[in-house]
């Protein structure tokens, strides 16, 4: 670049550019035009240079753009597995609380013995009396016998979703379940608390929030889907709330678990003999053989609770494993028929949940791997048709929605290559994700064939839409049903092969093509024939001469040449020409589109259109009585008979695979006419 274009470039890219100014001043300062004119012109250069050095940038950092890609889609699944990781090192870290909780617990029972001495269940019960009277709404709590009160006092209440504060609260922990009452602005007499809601012990879980200040303090209550976050006054009483909870749940499971085993029938109850050979006899004796002691068993629920509240799924499902694992050998008591309908409710609600995960209402990004996780879980709680009826329902929705937002560009062509890559590769894609997910589970591919179809369907009906319905040329539809066939065909690399059911769902448009096509031709053939002259052509220049022995060529005609004459004449007549190239334009379009189902409609499009030149040029041959125009005509007769319908046979047979018989039939009777033109013979 020239010293002068340095300038001009500094000029323009420095930050306090005016362009009016400058435009101003180059005018006060040219003496005319030229000087104007040669100034544009190195603007002009400087814009070229500018444009052709940012290409080169592009093409010089485009590898940098899609290694980029790759590593921001590495770190994702980095950051994803990182999620995993944290998400362990918590479940540890509480355990390992828990654990240091459990070695103060016999020091805690001694400090609530001093706090709170044993008082006799009248005592407490008073003492509850005497508290609910402050509490407005609550007539009805007292109505359930052996009820009293454990521990109670003020709470603050936070919003689990921007830990922002929302109310006092004051809560009274019951030996069946806990009350939350709310301070009343404005008190009357002795109330001071409005009921605000009593929740079961058995209906919810404690957990302990870490210390992250400003968030000290804290505890949460989960009851899904709800969740509650209070803060204690101190560390002390935040302390004293999550073991006395603890100890009242624990308390009420075991007293549920005596009581149960110590009852007793009123009266001996004398054994009934089944006379069904199919019922299985009850070992006796299995209520003491069902052990379900262990801790594990015993929290099981309230830790379901824990894991479908913080989306671990994976850990729920582990949990139910092992559950049944446990269970599979133990005989049926009414112990286990007790913890089967708990679980039996979690997993209800686990299921709800992976369902709503799975909904096209949730987001469709990510593509099908981003319904694995909820796939999977269902898979393994044994609900593997409602897994796969959800993921495709999932896959459809999300086909749909690409399908729509793709925007209809004014080229017909580049519409449908943009169409078919995002279907086809959805389409792979969804294969492929289906094969990981329902591998064990051959039933279900049954329902992938049939959801293909229906997407297929979809497709087809966009596709037509904007090729067919628009009125397109048979040219550009048969490039864009080609187009489709060879993206069908990439299918097959998983061994799904949809071929046939994209041909039948285009058959009916692509008919009705070939035979709107063929109208067009025959009319336009006729119009032709209506005018002809039978004179030789004169192309005028050797370059339009040129110009159509390549037009020839490229339809298979080599021998064209022996038609030439001097001086850019051609022995053949326009008409014959003409329809030459229409006909073997149709035919190589029509072999595009072709398939078996529609092997009779285009080999009779072919037939009629070579039929209309046939009997144009026998109605000619019997009334020419002139002898020079008869022998032209003859020469066009040899030249549509010997060259152009025999290449028109080979290139049929080549296209489909077997030769055409009528055709065959057709040339040698039109033969005949040739032969014999005095005849009365017709072609028919």
């Amino acid at each position: 670049m020239t010293d002068t274009g340095n300038r001009l470039r500094k000029l323009l890219e420095s930050p306090n550019f005016d362009p009016q100014s400058y435009v101003k001043q180059l005018s006060q300062q040219s003496d005319g035009d030229r000087d104007l004119q040669e100034h544009r012109q190195k603007i002009q250069t400087l814009a070229d240079e500018t444009a052709q050095n940012l290409k080169k940038n592009v093409y010089k950092n485009y590898r940098q753009f899609i290694e980029t890609a790759k590593e921001i889609s590495y770190l994702e699944s980095e950051m994803y597995q990182l999620s995993h990781i944290l998400t362990e090192q918590k479940s540890i870290m509480e355990s390992i609380t828990q654990s240091l909780l459990s070695t103060d617990k016999d020091q805690a029972a001694k400090e609530m013995l001093a706090a709170f001495p044993k008082d006799t269940e009248e005592v407490k019960q008073r003492t509850l009396t005497t508290l609910l009277e402050k509490v407005e709404g609550c007539k009805n709590i007292m109505e359930t016998p052996g009820r009293y009160l454990v521990y109670n006092g003020d709470l603050l209440e936070y919003d689990a979703d921007n830990m922002s504060q929302i109310q006092k609260v004051h809560a009274f922990l019951m030996n069946d379940c806990l009350l939350i009452a709310t301070w009343l602005p404005n008190r009357r007499g002795a109330v001071k608390y409005k009921y605000n809601a009593l929740y079961d012990l058995q209906s919810f879980a404690v957990v302990n929030v870490k210390d992250n200040p400003p968030m000290k303090d804290m505890f949460k209550i989960l009851m899904f889907p709800e969740i509650r976050i209070f803060k204690a006054e101190n560390s002390k009483i935040k302390k004293e709330w999550l073991e006395i909870l603890e100890e009242t749940k624990k308390s009420k499971v075991s007293k549920d678990q005596h009581k149960k085993e110590v009852e007793v029938p009123a009266s001996p109850v004398r054994q009934e003999v089944s006379t069904n050979p199919f019922d299985e006899d009850e070992p006796l004796g299995s209520e003491e053989l069902v052990d379900l002691s262990p801790e594990w068993i015993q929290e099981l629920p309230e830790d379901l609770d824990v894991c479908i509240a913080q989306r671990d799924f994976e850990g729920a499902v582990d949990l139910l494993d092992k559950l049944n694992e446990y269970l599979k050998e133990q005989p049926v008591s009414p112990r286990v028929k007790e913890l089967r309908r708990k679980v039996d409710e979690r997993v209800r609600q686990l299921t709800e949940v992976l369902v709503f995960e799975l909904s096209p209402d949730r987001s469709l990004r990510g593509g099908p791997k981003a319904t694995r996780r909820a796939v999977s879980q269902l898979v393994r709680l044994g609900q593997s048709t409602k897994a796969c009826e959800l993921f495709l329902r999932n896959r459809a929705a999300a086909v749909q929605t690409a399908v729509r937002q793709l925007r209809i560009e004014g080229a017909t062509l580049l519409y449908i290559q943009k169409l078919c890559n995002i279907f086809f590769t959805s389409l792979l894609e969804t294969a492929r994700e289906f094969e990981t997910d329902f591998a064990g589970n051959t039933g279900c591919y049954s329902a992938f064939v049939v959801w293909s179809r229906s997407v297929m369907k979809m497709f087809v009906d966009a596709f037509s839409k904007q090729v067919f319905d628009s009125k397109e040329s048979l040219s550009t539809a048969a490039e864009c049903v080609k187009f489709a066939g060879e993206h069908c065909m990439q299918l097959s690399e998983i061994g799904l092969d949809l071929t046939f059911i994209l041909q039948s769902l285009l058959m009916k448009d692509i008919r009705a093509a070939l035979q709107s096509q063929k109208d067009i031709i025959i009319e336009a053939t006729r119009h032709r024939n209506s005018e002809e002259m039978w004179r030789r052509m004169n192309l005028m220049t050797p370059e339009a001469l040129a110009k159509l022995k390549d037009e020839m060529r490229s339809c298979g005609i080599s021998s064209f040449d022996q038609y030439t004459g001097e001086d850019c004449w051609v022995n053949l007549s326009y008409t014959i020409v003409a329809f030459t190239k229409q006909m073997m334009a149709f035919l190589e379009e029509g072999l595009k589109l072709y398939f078996p189902e529609l092997h009779m409609v285009f080999l009779e499009s072919l037939r009629e259109i070579i039929l209309v030149a046939v009997q144009h040029v026998d109605y000619s041959l019997r009334c020419e009585q002139e002898a020079e125009k008869k022998a032209f005509i003859l020469q066009n007769a040899s030249f549509l008979h010997e060259t152009v319908l025999p290449v028109v046979e080979k290139r049929f047979e080549e296209g489909v695979g077997k030769p055409a018989k009528q055709l065959q039939d057709l040339r040698k009777g039109s033969r005949s006419v040739r032969v014999n033109p005095d005849s009365t013979m017709s072609v028919v």
